[in-house]
């Protein structure tokens, strides 16, 4: 049994394997997602920048953020300045740490968010006609699973 299950593999292309599709899907998937989500965004808004403004939460520092969106804190600094030269964001000195700093979601950014989302919503009203919610429900909690798995090796 284990040579039948060794040969298989063996004799499989690489891209012809589940594990290696799914990444490649996934990788198509932000791609065009990311293209589709640009075209849609309010003139000057790059999705980096939408997904900032979409945490709502607010008041975390460049150094979570960056953790966040697994990018470089050079990355989200050079969004997050020019989030804040459009009055999208404040960033303030951190009144217990002088060290750190923290970004807010301005009243503005708040205003672009809600025009952002709406620009969006004709993508997933499309999605919602496309797909019944019940088959976003059946791959949600294997796409959570993987995300917190790769998540491990930050």
């Amino acid at each position: 049994m284990i040579r039948s299950s060794l040969n298989y593999r063996m004799s499989r292309a690489p891209q012809d394997r589940p594990d290696i599709q799914v990444f490649a899907e996934i990788a198509a998937i932000d791609q065009l997602s990311t293209t589709r989500i640009e075209r849609a965004l309010p003139a000057g808004l790059t999705k980096a920048q939408f997904m900032l403004l979409d945490r709502r939460g607010g008041g975390e520092t460049p150094a979570e953020l960056a953790r966040a969106f697994q990018l470089t804190k050079g990355a989200l600094t050079n969004t997050m300045g020019r989030l804040s030269a459009a009055g999208f964001i404040t960033v303030a000195g951190d009144k217990d740490d002088a060290r750190k700093k923290r970004a807010t979601v301005t009243e503005a950014g708040a205003a672009a968010h809600r025009e952002a989302l709406m620009a969006l919503r004709p993508i997933t009203e499309s999605a919602r006609q496309a797909f019944p919610e019940s088959r976003f429900a059946e791959v949600l909690p294997f796409l959570q699973t993987l995300r917190l798995w790769l998540e491990q090796d930050r």
